[in-house]
């Protein structure tokens, strides 16, 4: 089929598009720039260019995100700008990848792409919602930024179900291919584990001497994460274990 993937380039991206090649597909990437190998220029922030880059698309696959920067306008308005210019006569299938938790975790990032899921439930077209947990490369990139020289506090009680990026990349080629959900799925990794767990197998591999220190960390946000909202209630599961990610 005829695959178009916004944030193509990205964490997810980077390893989706060539998987997606090697399955047969014809696959076009976006981003604002249009760089890379079949890369097409699409702005979800202002519009440009999308209708051009999603002209023929069979099927859809939005991995594209802006965490850092304003997530309701190029994850909300960004989604709907998306639905008005897909070309409805063509399109099979969209894709977007969402997180677990989103509905259940009052966090402001969070809000927007449950409100770019929202966007998209209304818009009668053939979707399917992925949620998925913490990539394990993201999980390493918070302990490392969490890290206070010999002291690694992280929040007590918080309870997470890591996931390796390239079996994602792999679950969401089977999802491409399959018929569309509409609704919402979730796919995560084997292991419910506490941050506590995750960092000491982190400084053990990675920052050896750190201390971690378990920290009680008040409100909601901490209250929803500490009873299970970040953990999938159901979805297929990953097979590759956080520790396994780190001996590698």
């Amino acid at each position: 089929m005829d695959v178009l993937v916004t944030g193509g380039t990205g964490r997810l991206g980077g390893h989706l598009v060539p998987r997606l090649r090697d399955a047969g597909h014809a696959v076009r990437q976006m981003s604002r720039r249009g760089t890379g190998p079949g890369g097409v220029r699409g702005d979800l922030a202002t519009g440009f260019d999308l209708r051009t880059a999603l002209a023929g698309a069979e099927v859809v696959v939005h991995t594209a995100s802006d965490p850092r920067g304003d997530p309701w306008q190029v994850d909300v308005a960004g989604t709907r700008r998306l639905v008005e210019a897909v070309d409805r006569d063509r399109l099979r299938h969209l894709v977007y990848v969402s997180i677990v938790g989103v509905d259940r975790i009052p966090f402001g990032y969070y809000r927007a792409k449950f409100a770019a899921e929202q966007v998209l439930l209304a818009s009668g077209l053939p979707v399917t919602l992925l949620r998925v947990t913490q990539f394990h490369d993201f999980v390493d990139e918070l302990l490392s930024a969490a890290r206070r020289g010999p002291v690694l506090p992280v929040p007590m009680g918080w309870r997470v179900q890591p996931v390796d990026v390239v079996e994602v990349a792999g679950h969401l080629v089977d999802v491409v291919a399959g018929p569309p959900a509409g609704a919402v799925v979730e796919y995560g990794g084997p292991e419910d584990l506490t941050v506590a767990e995750l960092a000491r197998a982190w400084a053990g591999a990675r920052a050896p001497g750190a201390h971690v220190v378990a920290t009680p960390v008040p409100g909601r946000m901490s209250s929803a994460v500490r009873d299970g909202a970040a953990l999938p209630g159901g979805g297929a599961r990953g097979r590759r274990s956080y520790a396994e990610h780190l001996r590698a």
